[in-house]
């Protein structure tokens, strides 16, 4: 007795077939799983085994083989219990081979026989739709699956209720769209919250408008964290494409709480104390890490210096290619991660470096020395540089209504987006930032040329801060609606650069 059914594994956010195939044969009793299975798949058997029990089913009293094709691709996590139970209710004659020649499933089973919810639902479920194959998915998985499109999903709470569907006693309601509720990632509050720093919101703001790296410096309490916490609620929405790439890298890693589609941008803060591993990504898995389920969103580094070298040294490659490699011993695992770096730090240890009366005795030197901790190229990388000073007494008096509130501000960073996404139409670039800054120089006016020129002369700026700072012009010039790049775009984003001449 022989059967076979379609279930998927991952690589990465590669979504690759995997075919159950379960052989039923006289000889020694045995269950046995082949196919490079690890230990949780190899559990799966036990599961299955006592799952069936509670449904009155017991398994034959023969050589149970299953083999996950191909055998020389890994096999992780609970979701093959699903498949391998279904194939062997095949081969056992409960249900019909022909009910699961054209399915692709995907669950954990429980041992009193419910379906439970696993990672990773949403890209099988695009895998098995580009395929016009019926996917299977636990119950509570339902809704995520459903944003593959119309059809051909069914939702099972039970064992018991698939096995009744295939036998006819029992229809699976269909899974619809409608009823799928949305994720809003974060609820952010509003700009006009915050008093003072006039010169750090119009930091904020460009950077928001074209994606742009950014590092905020000043002493303890000015509102570092605070304005980066505001950045959400002045960010464009999601496409449908964005959405649906990262809500698929979440569900890889297990993060969506609830069914349903991110529709906000990810904002990830991850304490300073993260290892390189969470940040990156990996473990036995090669899970992906923060920098990864920023994707497209906010990865927010506090405290920028106290976090590990290595950790902030891993940053360079995702900051200029937009993905990153996660390489283990059995994996090599390269996942998307174009994100927009926004850091805070204290001017020294102490944080009060250039406040005076509170400077500590080492004061200059505990501030370059602090500085230091964060290398040179990865500096580099970072386009807008602001100074957060202390907030004055003056600004506290001023009343909300005379601060412009993120509404406003979204609606001008939407609009400059709208210019990038006009200007990259039909390439991957979604922003400038991620703009080729060879094609931007056509777009610099005479003059404007010659400024840049003379900067990065004097300044000894690098070949790679010549582009940032073409990139961030080209932003401010958007932001005023402009064609070309005019000289105070070069001056106002030659302003921002970190510079000591």
């Amino acid at each position: 007795m022989q059967a076979s059914i379609k279930t998927i594994s991952f690589l990465g956010i590669t979504t690759i077939g995997i075919d159950v195939q379960i052989q039923v044969f006289n000889g020694l009793p045995a269950f046995t799983v082949v196919g490079l299975p690890d230990k949780t798949v190899a559990e799966s058997r036990e599961r299955i085994r006592a799952c069936l029990y509670s449904l009155g089913i017991s398994l034959p009293s023969q050589r149970i083989t299953v083999n996950l094709a191909p055998a020389d691709v890994q096999k992780e996590g609970s979701h093959y219990d699903l498949p391998i139970a279904l194939a062997l209710l095949a081969a056992m004659g409960v249900i019909s081979p022909e009910d699961i020649s054209n399915v692709v499933a995907a669950g954990e089973l429980s041992l009193n026989g419910n379906v439970s919810r696993v990672p990773g639902i949403l890209p099988a479920a695009i895998w098995a739709k580009a395929r016009e194959k019926i996917f299977i998915c636990p119950e509570e998985c339902a809704q995520e699956a459903a944003w593959s499109g119309d059809g051909g999903i069914l939702a099972p709470k039970t064992l018991l209720s698939l096995i009744n569907h295939f036998k006819g006693e029992q229809i699976l309601p269909k899974v619809s769209l409608k009823d799928i509720p949305t994720i809003s990632d974060k609820s952010c509050g509003c700009l006009s919250e915050i008093k003072g720093q006039t010169m750090a919101k119009r930091a904020l703001e460009l950077a928001a408008a074209g994606g742009h790296n950014m590092l905020m410096l000043g002493p303890p309490g000015v509102g570092k964290s605070l304005l980066t916490s505001r950045l959400p609620g002045i960010l464009p929405k999601f496409s449908s494409e964005e959405a649906l790439e990262v809500t698929m890298i979440h569900s890889l890693a297990g993060q969506l709480s609830e069914s349903g589609l991110i529709t906000e941008r990810p904002y990830r803060s991850p304490h300073h104390s993260a290892s390189l591993a969470s940040l990156v990504g990996g473990g036995i898995h090669a899970k992906p890490g923060e920098i990864s389920l920023a994707h497209r969103g906010v990865l927010f580094l506090d405290e920028l210096p106290e976090f590990a070298r290595a950790a902030l040294e891993a940053l360079r490659q995702p900051l200029e290619t937009g993905k990153i490699t996660v390489s283990r011993v059995n994996n090599h695992v390269t996942y998307p991660a174009r994100i927009q770096l926004m850091a805070a730090m204290n001017p020294c240890r102490c944080g009060y470096l250039g406040v005076g009366g509170k400077e500590c005795n080492l004061a200059p030197r505990c501030g370059s020395d602090y500085m230091r901790k964060i290398s040179g190229p990865l500096l580099d990388r970072i386009d807008i540089f602001v100074d957060v000073p202390d907030v004055k007494v003056a600004d506290f008096l001023r009343s909300r209504e005379d601060i412009e509130p993120s509404a406003v501000v979204k609606n001008r960073v939407t609009a400059a987006r709208g210019i990038q996404a006009a200007r990259y139409k039909g390439s991957p670039v979604k922003t400038n930032a991620e703009a080729d800054g060879q094609e931007l120089e056509g777009q610099l006016q005479v003059g404007a040329k010659e400024i840049l020129y003379q900067c990065v002369d004097k300044a000894k700026i690098s070949a790679r801060g010549y582009y940032r700072i073409l990139k961030l012009s080209r932003t401010l010039a958007d932001m005023e609606g402009m064609d070309a790049i005019d000289a105070r775009h070069i001056y106002e984003a030659v302003g921002y650069r970190r510079i000591e001449l």
